[in-house]
């Protein structure tokens, strides 16, 4: 009698055991889902600043670098889509080759200013003349692919100066009219950086010192500007055919070009057409390739975001994200290492 009790108080330990295995499944398999989705609620409820949409139609476009490459494509698209155009850049027989093909593509006329971004009394002059600005972009850049070694203090200084000094003398000229706006909608400040604005490359030093300067710059603009109803974009462009990416690949040291490869390159169109696109949507980051995107999660740090599902991606990706960038980094410096014997020999 008493081996039966016992047996029967064993089966009945086990099936409670069981229950409760069951039960421990149902509630893991109820969890799982609830975890990114409270993730998710989360995230809708703190992202800043909310989706925007920023209109092109019938507002002034004001394009610096807008003779060549990426701010030329830029204007054409701008014309295209109903803008009063005005571009700006240093030479003007550019400038009038530009106005030439905008017109010739679109129909359009736009205007043209002269002047060095390093200038701000010039840069200040142009864009008073221009009238208020809707939506600026600030588009100039040069660079020059060497290792710091080779490179002059005189080359560095201009870097620094064009690509970093004179976003900040364009946007300090253009901001008060843009603040002192009343009703013309949400208007926009674009910086187009590059992708060696996000990752250090090898032959990139100063350049890459300058663009990587242009994200501590949208970041803190965003934040002084938000309450004016004024968003800030970050283009981040791989290389592009443009006629300078042509002259530099003449003179970039072969492992520049060797990981540069890495990513590809695209049409000025192309950029372009992405970077409009994310200017009218009021994306604070704009990655023109599967390679950049890949990159803007691996470095969005602080950056602002918009999409509470992209703030979600960006949280889960994070880690296995940075392993990607660890392996392309590892790839990076095995190619130097390589470069470098054959240099030795």
């Amino acid at each position: 009698m008493m081996i039966d009790e016992l047996t029967e108080l064993h089966i009945a330990e086990s099936f409670f055991t069981r229950s409760m295995a069951a039960m421990d499944s149902l509630f893991l398999l109820f969890l799982i889902p609830l975890i990114p989705l409270s993730l998710l609620s989360i995230l809708a409820l703190i992202v800043r600043p909310r989706p925007i949409k920023i209109p092109i139609k019938s507002r002034h476009v004001f394009i610096t670098g807008g003779s060549s490459g990426i701010g030329l494509a830029l204007a054409q698209r701008a014309a295209s889509e109903g803008a009063r155009v005005s571009i700006l850049a240093r030479s003007a027989v550019k400038l009038e080759e530009a106005k030439k093909s905008i017109q010739l593509a679109t129909g359009v006329e736009v205007a043209t200013f002269s002047a060095d971004v390093r200038d701000y009394d010039a840069v200040s002059k142009a864009i008073d003349e221009s009238g208020p600005i809707d939506v600026l972009v600030v588009n100039q850049g040069v660079f020059t692919a060497t290792e710091l070694v080779k490179h002059s203090p005189e080359d560095v200084k201009f870097t620094i100066d064009v690509n970093l000094v004179g976003s900040f003398n364009v946007i300090k000229a253009a901001l008060p009219a843009m603040k002192a706006r009343k009703d013309r909608g949400p208007a926009s400040i674009t910086l187009v950086s590059s992708q060696a604005g996000q990752v250090g490359i090898y032959g990139y030093t100063a350049y890459s010192a300058s663009k990587f300067g242009l994200q501590g710059l949208a970041q803190a603009l965003q934040q002084e500007v938000i309450a004016d109803d004024i968003h800030v974009t970050l283009i981040f462009p791989p290389d592009t055919d443009t006629p300078g990416f042509e002259e530099e690949q003449k003179s970039r040291p072969e492992v520049t070009s060797i990981i540069a490869a890495s990513s590809g390159s695209m049409k000025t169109e192309e950029v372009a057409r992405k970077a409009m696109d994310g200017i009218k949507s009021g994306n604070f980051t704009v990655s023109c390739n599967f390679e950049g995107f890949l990159l803007s999660l691996a470095t969005t740090g602080m950056s602002p975001q918009r999409s509470c599902w992209l703030a979600f991606l960006e949280v889960i990706t994070a880690g296995p994200i940075r392993l990607v960038a660890l392996f392309f980094q590892w790839d990076w410096y095995k190619a130097i290492e390589k470069w470098s014997k054959t240099k030795t020999k």
